[in-house]
């Protein structure tokens, strides 16, 4: 429990957003990188090269050192060393004109460093002094004749502008991040205008987008479009069920009215009455048979699988022989022997719409398929009257019949064939298309859903 409670609150600490996560993931390793290459460098690359440094002079600061420690008087002491500083680019002063102590600024991360050095090097010194002036260094050596003072440039013993190494790393990193932050929001934009359109939509608003950004985003967007696509088109669709039930069943049920306000005690109703109210109930009973068919949810029927379309084609053409319709299975092209995923169930509901509209309006009907090596195209064509090039978008909507073409009076369908053959098409990622037949001359529908 105190774990759980724990890891709640670290997740309290961190962004809760997309962009701020992402900023976090970017920009933290940026923040680590700079700071162990600062800490690391400057330790052990600007430590060692000012203790080389500090450790040549000292043995400059040594010799001087020894030539006064051994001249015999003072004056001597001061003559030697003077000979010998002025060459070395040393300044020589008798007595010493330094303070009694180490200084250094608070900054000078290398001066303790060289503190360190030089005292190690030379017992002989009392004080360094760094702060006094910071571009030169100032020693305080005790000698049998007094203190005297050494001051050489700082330059000698410590790197030359440490610090702009960490303005170089600050400002690249800076640089950086800031070239990051353009590049996180372009990347981020289009999953907000997603996000924006996928909320617009949940409260009932359509709003225009378009897939943009990364590959990944642009499926996830075009993924959102088909889905509002098919959403739309489910909803335009039970609207459009719900206008036709209203409409095809209005004309059956006024004539079933008509037929009972006619009857009476007096004078009951023939057979050839009885009868058409019978065909009025059976046309009833397509129309409703046909409406649930057309709304049923797919979510029941069986999940993909990979079968052999050469054999589920003969079981279907086998059931269409044994119902009487004139259906043959001409060829299938393309290795046939291989093996096509989808929804048995579902394409099984397709072709039988597709060969009942052929047998319906045409007294021969041929089905063959083609087997590539990324799709199956399955073919229903018929000897019938066909559709007219310009109806063949019209006639996949549903509830959409088209009598000039389609003899009406040869079947009672409820226009909703071709349309369910176009949305199995579609929830197989595939699509109908609906043609002039070569072979027998009538209509040719294609289904072509992917392998």
């Amino acid at each position: 429990m105190a774990n759980q409670n724990e890891a709640g609150r670290l997740k309290g600490l961190f962004p809760r957003g997309l962009y701020g996560r992402a900023a976090l993931i970017l920009f933290l390793p940026i923040v680590v990188v700079t700071l162990v290459v600062s800490v690391m460098f400057l330790q052990r690359h600007f430590e060692g090269v000012t203790r080389q440094m500090t450790a040549s002079m000292a043995r400059e600061l040594v010799f001087v050192a020894q030539l006064v420690d051994h001249s015999p008087s003072e004056q001597d002491a001061e003559t030697a060393g003077q000979a010998v500083a002025i060459p070395l680019e040393l300044t020589l002063d008798f007595p010493a004109t330094t303070g009694a102590e180490d200084q250094r600024n608070f900054d000078d991360f290398s001066g303790r460093v060289v503190i360190e050095e030089l005292r190690a090097s030379l017992p002989q010194i009392s004080a360094v002094d760094l702060a006094t002036d910071d571009k030169r260094v100032a020693i305080t050596m005790d000698s049998r004749f007094g203190p005297y003072s050494v001051t050489f440039d700082r330059r000698r013993v410590s790197a030359s502008n440490p610090h702009q190494l960490l303005v170089l790393m600050v400002f690249t990193s800076l640089l950086m991040t800031g070239i990051a932050t353009i590049f996180l929001r372009n990347q981020l934009r289009p999953i907000r205008r997603l996000a924006n359109a996928a909320e617009a939509y949940g409260k009932g608003r359509m709003v225009p987008y378009r897939p943009s950004g990364a590959i990944e985003v642009r499926s996830a967007g075009t993924a959102f479009l088909d889905m509002r696509n098919r959403l739309e088109r489910q909803n335009e669709q039970r609207k459009m069920m719900l206008s036709g039930i209203s409409h095809d069943l209005r004309t059956p049920l006024t004539r079933m009215r008509l037929a009972v306000s006619m009857m009476s005690p007096e004078m009951p109703p023939d057979d050839e009455d009885i009868a058409a109210m019978d065909a009025d109930i059976a046309e009833m009973n397509r129309m409703v048979d046909a409406f649930l068919e057309y709304a049923r949810d797919d979510a029941q029927d069986s999940p993909p699988e990979p079968v052999k379309p050469a054999e589920f084609l003969q079981s279907v053409v086998s059931g269409a022989q044994r119902a009487g319709q004139h259906v043959v299975l001409s060829r299938i092209d393309g290795d046939t022997e291989g093996q096509a995923t989808f929804r048995r169930d579902m394409l099984r509901r397709a072709l039988e719409n597709l060969i009942g509209n052929a047998t319906r309006y045409g007294t021969e009907v041929e089905i063959d398929a083609t087997l590539g090596p990324r799709s199956l195209r399955i073919g229903v064509e018929d000897n019938g009257p066909g559709i007219p090039r310009d109806s063949l978008e019209a006639a996949m909507r549903p509830f959409t019949r088209l009598d000039p073409a389609r003899n009406r009076n040869s079947g009672q369908g409820a226009g909703l064939g071709l349309a369910i053959a176009a949305d199995v098409a579609r929830g197989h990622g595939g699509q109908l298309r609906l043609g002039r037949g070569e072979r027998l001359g009538g209509l040719r529908a294609e289904i072509v859903i992917p392998r």
